[in-house]
């Protein structure tokens, strides 16, 4: 499949996703796409493996990439609602009750376990793994230089990522693509720019873009009424088709 095959979609705001729910490793998933070759893992953000748009990007990317998309439940079946995600009023969420049940210590094994699970259960060939906010630290660490003798991931993406440190990304092995919102509280401009001057140290392999005037989020919520939101998410899952296309399917 050459590049210039691509043809990329807008995004089905409306539409209603068409994957299915299964398991992988011990944990309940939505599968998207039927590629027996080439798996995506989705770890989502705090909207979690059930918000609507999670679906259907999972829908795009399975569609457009040619793979299959996993969108693993790695919160233990708790749902934050989303209208207050949304609307960011997180004074009214119990977020650090929320982390302290969910965080890296405890979910890291499990996202370990269902990557594992593509290759050596399911017969993938190859593998990325794609995360928003909460999915950003879990996906550099899936692509780890622990992992090198047998990777788990063969490239990454990552959007508006939170919880991420910079030993993250120093021990990061694989190619990575970041998707940066110029306004976002999680990913600072020092973590940022020390992402980008740490992979160019390690000679890995990456793309970073820059999404001025949009805020932390804007790749999943995509709320019309916060200026160009839409149009980011739109252009961040383009760009994330691109890279996978690039680092699972060109040969």
């Amino acid at each position: 499949m050459s590049f210039s095959d691509c043809c990329f979609q807008g995004f089905s705001w409306q539409g209603t996703p068409t994957g299915r729910i299964g398991k992988l490793s011990n944990n309940d998933v939505y599968i998207a796409g039927d590629d027996t070759d080439t798996a995506i893992l989705f770890i989502a953000d705090l909207f979690g493996w059930t918000f609507p748009n999670v679906r259907l990007l999972a829908d795009h990317f399975a569609r457009e990439i040619g793979a299959t998309v996993f969108v693993p439940d790695f919160f233990g079946g708790e749902v934050l609602d989303f209208d207050l995600i949304s609307k960011e009023k997180f004074d009214q969420l119990d977020l650090p009750g929320f982390i302290g049940r969910n965080g890296r210590e405890q979910r890291e094994p499990e996202i370990f376990e269902c990557a594992r699970a593509l290759k050596r259960q399911h017969g993938y060939k190859r593998v990325g793994a794609v995360g928003y906010c909460y999915g950003g630290w879990a996906s550099f660490r899936l692509g780890a230089k622990e992992h090198a003798a047998d990777p788990l991931v063969d490239c990454i993406s990552i959007g508006h990522p939170s919880l991420m440190t910079k030993k993250d990304i120093d021990e990061i092995a694989v190619p990575v693509q970041v998707l940066a919102p110029e306004i976002d509280a999680a990913y600072p401009p020092e973590l940022k720019s020390y992402t980008f001057e740490t992979l160019q140290k390690l000679k890995i392999q990456f793309d970073y873009q820059h999404f001025p005037g949009v805020v932390h989020a804007c790749f999943i919520r995509g709320d019309e009424n916060h200026p160009g939101e839409r149009a980011a998410m739109i252009r961040g899952k383009n760009a994330a088709v691109t890279w996978f296309r690039q680092f699972l399917k060109e040969t």
